[in-house]
């Protein structure tokens, strides 16, 4: 690491701590030359994540999106906040371990499809029903059945 002070690239850490949020690493350094101190902070480098939705258009990737969505989903549903935090975290790992730069909305519909049908089976018909458009009450219900068999054959 080189010298904020003297230019030269002659450092050491000499305390390395957690940072306030808890998400990089504060790293107090000497340098061996001018023997001055100075603070480096370390973080992870996240990829940023774009959206390609139905229409073809790009828009940056949105946590708040998922959230409201499950939130809505769950509504009045015997649901707690912290599951449906812990819902949207995996989600977003899942995401994020896809490495992809770009991810068709389709893609991340379907993950949170399926982490919505272990967590609460109402709220993944709610946000099925939204998702993908049922048109009439018979495409509903062959949903509803799908899941009624995935179920039964859970249970036998």
């Amino acid at each position: 690491m080189k010298c904020p002070f003297c230019g030269l690239d002659n450092t050491r850490v000499i305390d390395s701590r957690p940072a306030d949020d808890n998400a990089s690493i504060r790293r107090r350094r000497l340098c061996d030359e001018c023997g001055k101190r100075f603070t480096t902070y370390e973080r992870v480098e996240v990829v940023p994540l774009t959206v390609i939705k139905k229409d073809r258009t790009r828009e940056p990737y949105d946590r708040q999106k998922i959230l409201s969505g499950i939130m809505r989903a769950c509504h009045k549903r015997p649901v707690s906040i912290q599951k449906i935090e812990e819902t949207v975290n995996q989600i977003e790992n899942e995401l994020y371990n896809m490495e992809y730069k770009e991810i068709e909305s389709d893609v991340i519909g379907e993950i949170v499809m399926d982490h919505l049908k272990t967590l609460e089976q109402v709220a993944y018909v709610r946000f099925a029903s939204v998702y993908r458009e049922f048109k009439d009450v018979g495409t509903f219900m062959s949903e509803l059945k799908k899941m009624l068999d995935a179920s039964e054959e859970m249970n036998n």
